[in-house]
C-alpha cells in the first residue's frame, strides 16, 4: 500500500460518513457520536490522553500543572463506539500473483481499511486493526483521535500475506481477547477450509455487530482458464490435476454462486451485514456505496 490512499476529493467524502452501530452501545469515552442513553448527566466518568483537535476546555488543568501531561475529563453520558477491524492475511489474499495491482486482493482489502479506520479515527472512535494469519498475525490499537491515522497508514504498509489460516480458530480466538464489543468489519476472501460460522457466532457471543467484506478478484468470480491444467493451492502447495472445459467452467459458476448465496443466507439468519465485492470495483465506492446500502456507514 505504499502509493497514494486518499486523493482530496475521496477523502472529503469520507470525512462526512461516521461508522454505524445499531445493536451495540458500550463505552464512557467522548466521541463525535452523543449516547442513546437520556438523560444530561455531567458526572466525571475517567481521564484520557488529549489528541489534537479536543476541545481545550475538556482539559484538567490541575492534572496538567501536576504531571506536565495533558488530560481530557470524560462524562458519563458520551460514548464512543469500538470498530474492531480484522484483516484475512492469509496466503490466499495474495493473488493475483501478476497483472494490475489493483486488482490484488490484499491491496485492495488495505485501502478499504484505511477508509475505514479513517472515518472511525476522524469520528472519535476506539479502532482496533488486527491483522489474522496462522503466524499469529499483528495489532495496532487500540487507539482513537485523528493524530494516529498516518501511525495507522504506516502500520498498514508494512503488513504481509503468509501461510494458511484456520478462520474459525482465528475468530475465536479474537473474540476471547477482545476486551470491549462494538462494531466488528471482517475483510476476508472466506476461503477457509474449517470454514466461517463458529468463528462468526464467536464474535457474536461477545456482543459484537459484525460486517463481512468479502474480497475476491474478478477472476475467481468469473474465469477465464481452459484445458488441461495443474492447479496449486496456494496456503497448502497441494497440486491438482484438472480438465477446464466449458461443462466444467459452467459447474464452477453453479458451485460459486451456490456458496455465496450460502453465506449470505448465514449472514441474514444471524444480523451480520454481508457484502461481497471483486476487487475490479473501486474501494471507495464500496464504502460509499455498498456500505451505506447494508448501514454500516451513514
Amino acid at each position: 500500500m505504499a502509493e497514494p490512499v486518499f486523493d482530496e476529493k475521496t477523502l472529503r467524502k469520507l470525512e462526512r460518513l461516521m461508522l454505524v452501530a445499531n445493536r451495540v452501545r458500550a463505552g464512557a469515552i467522548k466521541g463525535e457520536r452523543r449516547s442513546s442513553r437520556r438523560g444530561t448527566s455531567i458526572e466525571f466518568a475517567d481521564y484520557r490522553n488529549y489528541v489534537r483537535g479536543d476541545d481545550l476546555r475538556r482539559l484538567d488543568w490541575n492534572i496538567y500543572a501536576r504531571l506536565q501531561r495533558p488530560f481530557i475529563k470524560l462524562l458519563e453520558d458520551e460514548e464512543d463506539l469500538a470498530v474492531h477491524l480484522l484483516l484475512d492475511a492469509s496466503a490466499s489474499m495474495d493473488w493475483p500473483r501478476s497483472g494490475p495491482r489493483d486488482l490484488h486482493k490484499f491491496l485492495y482489502a488495505q485501502r478499504v481499511l484505511a477508509g475505514l479506520a479513517y472515518i472511525a479515527l476522524a469520528g472519535g472512535d476506539r479502532v482496533t486493526v488486527t491483522a489474522l494469519r496462522g503466524d499469529g498475525g499483528a495489532r495496532w490499537g487500540p487507539l482513537r483521535g485523528r493524530g494516529y491515522i498516518l501511525n495507522l497508514f504506516a502500520w498498514l504498509e508494512k503488513l504481509h500475506t503468509r501461510g494458511g489460516l484456520d478462520f474459525n480458530a482465528a475468530l475465536r480466538d479474537y473474540a476471547l481477547r477482545s476486551a470491549r464489543p462494538g462494531l466488528c468489519v471482517v475483510l476476508t476472501d472466506l476461503m477457509s477450509p474449517e470454514g466461517y460460522e463458529d468463528g462468526l457466532r464467536a464474535l457474536l457471543g461477545r456482543g459484537n455487530e459484525i460486517a463481512v467484506i468479502q474480497i475476491l478478484s474478478p477472476d475467481e468470480v468469473n474465469p477465464e482458464i481452459t484445458g488441461d491444467l495443474k492447479l496449486l493451492d496456494v496456503e497448502t502447495g497441494i497440486p491438482q490435476d484438472v480438465t477446464i472445459d466449458a461443462g466444467m467452467r459452467e459447474l464452477y459458476l453453479q458451485r460459486f454462486e451456490a456458496w455465496q448465496a450460502e453465506i449470505g443466507a448465514y449472514c441474514v439468519r444471524r444480523g451480520i451485514h454481508y457484502v461481497a465485492v471483486d476487487t475490479g470495483t473501486p474501494w471507495e465506492e464500496l464504502i460509499l456505496s455498498e456500505l451505506r446500502r447494508v448501514s454500516v456507514v451513514r
